[in-house]
């Protein structure tokens, strides 16, 4: 394959391998990393006997990033507080199903979920399921029989649907909550906000340790929203908000002297209820405000 074809194949396959190792490992520059290493192999291999580029990629892509994950695994034993998934400007611009399947993929709940799973559900979970890779490529890819392939795919498939994360919100019902969220912070006005949260409701918040934030989850609809008025009320009511679509959906950006202190995200169950407010405070996941095309 000359160089220019070469080139070309990759571009035209870097937002899903992005995607893929973002979705393994919950974070971008782990990901952007993991993307760069396959190039790198896909650079220097003969592509004389690569009859299926884009099976050979994938398979690169998925290995470096389980690789990565387990490095990462042991630095976050020792993360202060909640460790949430760095969060993404990505959006869903075509409403073709599979995009919004996709879509619902990259949501910070989801990626939580994926977190429970062991390193090669994971995987074969993502692969199969998200990305269409056939049993006998995800069974090369790992490693394994195909018959493990397929054990490991259906528990992780059972993990995701007992949580429910995989349904999809209006986005007017993501607006109305935005708009009562901003207003309970601001202004202390609570009223509208508690009749679209949960009564299990469960704040988390993610400083990495390196600036101010909740250590502990907060659990129910009374801390929440107290934590809210009262706590947040002091230091974000002369922040800049911006809503933002991030990790697929609907968000909320807070700015100060131009740069982003935090990235508000949420959860809905069924019913479009708030299950849980994300909020991710440490700097070093807060770098990247280029909207990414990622599948």
């Amino acid at each position: 394959m000359p160089e220019d074809d070469a080139i070309e194949t990759f571009t035209a396959l870097r937002p899903q391998l992005l995607g893929l190792a973002y979705r393994i490992l919950g974070s971008l520059a782990d990901a952007e990393d993991a993307v760069q290493d396959t190039f790198l192999r896909w650079d220097k291999a003969d592509r004389l006997d690569i009859e299926n580029p884009a099976a050979w990629l994938t398979a690169v892509c998925t290995r470096r990033s389980l690789d990565l994950l387990r490095a990462a695994h042991r630095s976050r034993v020792s993360y202060v507080g909640a460790w949430l998934p760095e969060p993404i400007h990505a959006s869903i611009e075509s409403d073709a199903e599979r995009d919004l399947e996709r879509a619902s993929s990259l949501t910070t709940a989801f990626l939580l979920v994926l977190q429970r799973l062991t390193p090669k559900e994971r995987a074969a979970y993502l692969l199969h399921d998200i990305f269409d890779t056939s049993y006998g490529e995800i069974a090369e890819t790992l490693e394994i029989e195909q018959s493990a392939c397929r054990k490991l795919v259906s528990r992780a498939r059972a993990h995701v649907a007992k949580a429910k994360v995989r349904h999809r919100t209006s986005l007017e019902r993501q607006d109305e909550l935005l708009a009562a969220f901003q207003a309970a912070v601001t202004s202390g006005a609570t009223a509208q906000l508690a009749t679209l949260l949960s009564d299990d409701v469960r704040l988390s918040a993610d400083g990495g340790g390196k600036v101010p934030a909740a250590l502990e989850v907060l659990h129910g609809k009374a801390k929440v929203l107290g934590f809210l008025a009262k706590g947040l009320h002091r230091f974000w009511a002369d922040y800049r908000w911006r809503v933002a679509a991030i990790n697929g959906g609907r968000a909320i950006t807070l700015e100060q002297a131009g740069a982003t202190v935090a990235v508000v995200t949420f959860a809905y169950n069924e019913d479009g209820e708030v299950t849980d407010v994300f909020i991710v405070r440490n700097p070093d996941k807060l770098t990247r405000r280029d909207p990414l095309t990622i599948h």
